[in-house]
């Protein structure tokens, strides 16, 4: 049975100050109370990421203009900071509600690219933007400052996101005839852009930590946004008439890398890592959603919503929680159920996530709006079982949309109430106000860790759009050119393009910043015991200022009982007269502190392109901690 439409009201909201329509334009959606209710809660949302963003959302306070804050949280957990990776996915969402006719919010994007364009200046512990690995730092706090901290760094998605979200933003300043918008384009978001493909294409072959910032190797949703980035990017770049070889050259490659994820039954979340994991993960979920292009195929090689890939493997991801959590108890198999980031997950208990449950109805929307684009839906054996799951008498075969028989509509129907019944299940623990934390527990479905996350708020309004599209003629979001970058090559290969890192000075970058670099070493032997760790600090801001707390934490990877060795890898300025200390952390969060005056004058700068490098060898010098002392908690 189809479902009948009604033209929908316009909700106002507001942002410093700023009208701005959560929904845009008239448009016709099911006229049913699930769609009453996520229009409500699509309003409570967008107002809720507008809420969390500098410097006049209602709980950013203190927060640079442009500046997305995970959380306003600041105690258990404290996630008031920005994520590169989070804001990219949230800036998306915002230019894609821009583009669909929200144009209040094109100040906030705008605010956004300066934001963006300073952060990629802020030398920090992954390094600096003349070599470029300064972009893969996750996080930053909310004023634009470095944070020191401990972290899993570094973080390889978020430049491949942030290209992504400008370029969208991009070409619609293109589609206009208005030459400041070109001169914006040109001038302001392509040298944002370009240096985050080059990071994408000199980087995208090394590890790093994934999505969820615990496991290091290589990410199945960071391999394939940094492909559909450069995808992107090569279109935009020939528009302006900018070199795009490197881009080209790689974009195969990260292509080729990404199908020795898949295992022939799902898609391995991370592989080249040592973390022991089974790879079923929401991560791979979120992929289908980040790369889905309206006018792709079901391919699975880009693991498109509709493929056959990604409903296997959503369907293995969805089943590794239909007994991982109480309120999931009554569920029967093929119905919908909460899900979190993967079944073996202690943070926080491992409770599920909104946007995790969200994400799984959006893939299916996702699909939905494919099928009904290419009026064709093929069964295969490989996702069989996903379809027999949610409609039992489902078997082989290519069905086509009207001919007559209806299987089309009735295996499309199936898919569309099993993704209402994710929606359904997120809002069911939605508290009455609207407002999305992180995680709700799986016992009673209580919020549980960072309120107001924006990264659920924005889940929902993406999901609500991507539901609009697969029911109506709501266009979510226009295709990334998937169709043109799908072809594998036969021969995987391994290199990289160093790229060229230069301050967008015009979108907002401070002048002289990004200055020449080396990369320096330092090794210490220092004899430490379990739970007591060794971090360098000094006279500048990337080695803390002085500051204990910010100083830099090293690395015990390569210490052994012959040679207890400590590692600090840092950028330092070129000329640069440092002085320096080691000091020890011990368990209760006391520190020692070294005896010696140590200082270090960095080399000139090298002619070549990238930062040159060096090593310094010490010997730790002072007091040293007594195992046994009462850890802090």
């Amino acid at each position: 049975m189809m479902l009948r439409t009604v033209v929908s009201t316009l909700t106002a909201i507001s942002v410093s100050g700023v009208a701005a329509q959560s929904l845009p334009r008239q448009y016709t959606s099911p006229a049913d109370d699930l769609s009453s209710r996520i229009e409500t809660q699509n309003g409570i949302s967008l107002q809720g990421v507008l809420n969390n963003i500098g410097p006049n959302g209602a709980k950013a306070p203190g927060a640079s203009a442009g500046v997305i804050i995970a959380s306003p949280s600041t105690e258990d957990p404290n996630y008031y900071f920005t994520w590169t990776r989070d804001a990219a996915l949230t800036m998306k969402m915002l230019v894609d509600e821009f583009i669909h006719g929200n144009t209040g919010l094109r100040p906030v994007i705008q605010d956004y690219l300066k934001a963006q364009a300073i952060l990629q200046t802020v030398s920090n512990p992954s390094g600096a933007l003349y070599s470029g690995r300064g972009l893969g730092e996750p996080k930053f706090y909310s004023n634009e400052t470095r944070f020191n901290g401990d972290w899993g760094r570094p973080q390889r998605d978020g430049p491949a996101l942030r290209a992504t979200a400008l370029i969208a933003y991009a070409r619609w300043l293109l589609s206009t005839t208005d030459s400041a918008d070109y001169t914006e384009v040109a001038e302001e978001v392509w040298p944002v852009v370009q240096n985050d493909l080059n990071y994408v294409v000199q980087y995208w072959n090394e590890t790093g930590f994934d999505l969820w910032e615990e496991v290091r190797g290589s990410s199945f949703f960071t391999t394939a946004v940094q492909h559909r980035a450069l995808v992107e990017g090569i279109v935009l770049g020939d528009q302006l008439g900018h070199p795009t070889d490197a881009y080209t050259a790689q974009a195969p490659n990260i292509l080729c890398f990404l199908q020795t994820f898949w295992n022939g039954q799902y898609a391995i979340a991370n592989i080249n890592s040592e973390t022991p994991r089974t790879g079923i993960d929401a991560n791979t979920v979120l992929t289908s959603i980040a790369t889905f292009d309206p006018g792709a195929e079901c391919d699975n090689e880009l693991f498109q919503p509709c493929s056959a890939w990604a409903l296997a493997n959503l369907q293995v991801y969805v089943d590794s929680f239909r007994t991982r959590y109480s309120i999931n108890s009554n569920a029967t198999d093929g119905s919908a159920i909460a899900t979190g980031r993967y079944a073996s997950d202690v943070y926080y208990g491992g409770q599920a996530w909104y946007l995790t449950t969200f994400a799984v109805a959006e893939q299916l929307y996702d699909a939905i709006q494919q099928w009904n684009t290419i009026k064709t839906l093929t069964v295969s054996s490989t996702d069989l079982a996903f379809w027999q799951s949610i409609y039992p008498s489902a078997q082989l075969g290519t069905y086509s949309k009207g001919n007559g028989n209806g299987t089309f509509e009735s295996l499309v129907n199936a898919a569309l109430a099993y993704a209402d019944g994710f929606t359904e299940v997120g809002l069911k623990y939605t508290p009455a106000s609207g407002a999305l934390s992180e995680q709700f527990s799986g016992d009673n479905g209580i919020q549980v860790s960072a309120r107001d996350l924006t990264w659920s708020y924005a889940s929902f309004v993406t999901l609500r759009g991507a539901r609009l599209a697969a029911t109506s003629d709501y266009e979510q979001v226009p295709s990334w050119g998937a169709p043109s970058g799908s072809t594998v090559p036969s021969t995987c290969e391994s290199g990289s393009t160093v790229g060229q890192y230069v301050p967008a000075t015009a979108a907002g970058a401070p002048a002289g910043a990004g200055g020449c670099t080396l990369i320096v070493t330092f090794n210490v032997n220092a004899s430490t015991f379990f739970g007591e760790n060794l971090y360098l600090w000094g006279n500048v801001s990337e080695l803390g200022n002085w500051i204990p707390t910010d100083a830099l934490a090293g690395s015990a990877n390569g210490y052994t009982q012959d040679r207890p060795l400590w590692t600090f890898d840092v950028e330092l300025p070129a000329d640069s007269n440092v002085r320096y200390y080691y000091l020890r952390k011990e368990p209760d969060g006391s520190f020692l502190y070294e005896t010696v005056d140590r200082m270090f004058t960095n080399l000139e700068c090298a002619e070549s392109v990238g930062p040159g490098s060096t090593t310094i060898e010490d010997v730790w010098v002072g007091p040293t901690g007594t195992p046994g002392k009462k850890m802090l908690f």
